[in-house]
């Protein structure tokens, strides 16, 4: 069970680097072999991440790293175009990036997103088209297909959005 979310430390990026290494690992045993290839995301992409402030773990009950993402709030370049397709609207979002899980724990990635949805109510994500287990998580979790974006290396991704609106 996920307990805490909190900013990556410089202290936890060989636990990150651990839990990428697993997620790569599943991503590939699960039919999604040509994303997240050569070692990405790189330990120095990584560390950027943690200085920008942009990284969390997901801990469990004893306090250990299960899991990962990048959430960043304001707009994404790669999310300026959407093809065969719109966003839902063009208010202030967040962008959940690279989650993965150690697989210790169920339901982290839905963590991941319940928490950044306190952080912003309005998010959009996009991923691997060979990736099924985050397409389910995105559908069961409510999230609208909303077209096809392309990242900066130009491979296309399929770009999700959620709004929560408050009660």
């Amino acid at each position: 069970m996920i307990t805490r979310i909190r900013p990556t430390t410089h202290g936890d990026l060989p636990k990150v680097m651990e839990i990428y290494a697993i997620a790569r690992d599943f991503m590939y045993r699960t039919g999604n072999a040509s994303q997240w290839i050569d070692g990405y995301p790189s330990a120095t992409y990584i560390i950027s991440e943690i200085d920008a402030g942009h990284s969390f773990v997901c801990e469990n009950q004893d306090g250990e790293p299960v899991g990962t993402f990048c959430f960043i709030i304001g707009d994404d370049p790669t999310y300026e175009k959407i093809y065969e397709g719109e966003w839902l609207n063009r208010d202030l979002y967040g962008t959940v990036h690279r989650i993965a899980s150690a697989g210790k724990e169920k339901g982290v990635a839905e963590a991941c997103f319940r928490w950044c949805f306190t952080r912003c109510r309005n998010i959009r994500v996009d991923t691997h088209r060979d990736n099924r287990t985050m397409q389910r998580i995105l559908e069961k979790l409510g999230f609208t297909y909303c077209g096809i974006i392309y990242v900066s290396n130009g491979t296309e991704r399929l770009a999700y959005q959620k709004t929560v609106w408050e009660k």
